[in-house]
């Protein structure tokens, strides 16, 4: 795990973009932000060689590729799963279907986008410093 890395959001809504840019702003980590507007364009990115971000917090409902599906694929691929990247999911409903299917492809978390400001900070913020402090296994490329 790279925790230097960047972190990847995978939103496809303008606002809740504008709403986590504000949150890491607020809380001032050092890592760089790269936003995705869909799954395949995240994916893309997390199968480059070069990429090594610290965590991935994804929608599940996007255009092209859906949360699920971009979780799927990175799943499935050994280089970026020995990465040991991060990934969580933000939404905005968790039917328990979803919720199943989701921890079946080893997400590493499931979290309801809250709609107050205050709210997302500080679930942002234990998250982050969650994985900060966890260890995982050196990334060999």
């Amino acid at each position: 795990m790279n925790k230097n890395g960047a972190i990847i959001i995978v939103e496809d809504d303008t606002d809740d973009q504008e709403m986590f840019i504000e949150v890491f702003k607020e809380l001032n980590y050092k890592n760089e932000l790269i936003f995705f507007n869909d799954g395949q364009e995240a994916l893309s990115y997390l199968t480059a060689k070069t990429s090594e971000p610290f965590i991935v917090f994804s929608d599940i409902n996007m255009p092209k590729l859906s949360g699920m599906e971009l979780r799927n694929k990175i799943h499935e691929n050994e280089d970026v799963r020995l990465k040991t990247i991060p990934y969580l999911f933000f939404t905005t409903s968790a039917e328990q279907e979803a919720v199943v299917d989701a921890y079946s492809k080893s997400i590493q978390g499931f979290f309801i986008k809250p709609s107050r400001f205050q709210d997302l900070k500080s679930i942002i913020k234990t998250i982050v410093e969650y994985w900060q402090k966890c260890e995982s296994p050196n990334y060999v490329k």
